[in-house]
């Protein structure tokens, strides 16, 4: 499936100069969705995966979804402050600020393997503090899935694991 024709693409938000990547008509329609998280299960089987992981909020969509078709579990990386008891938390840079991401201390069994998923690879920070994350929980980062990779970034490069995504698309363009 060609699933640019599901991204909508806003110049110059949320800052002068970001083309930002919306993911919502993808969403909105039922066989473009449930086309992606098929090639997700796809991509995915090769890495033996027990849990799933996604970052707030958009990778909460796709994550569980995926870990309702693999039949195993999610795990949700909130933003810090929203997670109650024990946590890890690691702060990273975004191309248009800073965020910390936090996970609940018992997410994993020790060796557990994990797959990360998200909307967006740009830069590799977001799956960087991700991979950070997994590890000190006891889990072992396997691989990461994303629908949209922006391919001049090279977000992949700065990543310990492999990446696999659905669609390419350019940071500078529509």
């Amino acid at each position: 499936m060609d699933y640019s024709k599901y991204i909508s693409v806003t110049p110059d938000f949320p800052k002068k100069g970001i083309s930002f990547k919306d993911i919502s008509p993808l969403l909105r329609d039922p066989v473009a969705f449930h086309a992606a998280i098929e090639d997700f299960a796809q991509m995915a089987e090769k890495y033996h995966p027990d849990v799933i992981v996604g970052p707030e909020a958009r990778g909460f969509l796709f994550g569980a979804a995926l870990a309702y078709r693999m039949n195993i579990g999610f795990v949700m990386a909130r933003k810090a402050g929203k997670l109650p008891g024990d946590t890890y938390s690691v702060e990273y840079s975004l191309e248009y600020g800073k965020e910390k991401l936090e996970i609940p201390a018992a997410s994993f069994q020790k060796g557990q393997r994990v797959l990360l998923i998200d909307d967006l690879l740009a830069t590799g920070g977001s799956f960087e503090a991700l991979g950070e994350l997994i590890t000190k929980a006891g889990g072992i980062p396997v691989a990461g899935l994303t629908v949209i990779n922006l391919k001049e970034l090279e977000g992949w490069k700065h990543l310990s694991f492999p990446c696999e995504c659905l669609v390419e698309l350019s940071a500078l363009h529509a």
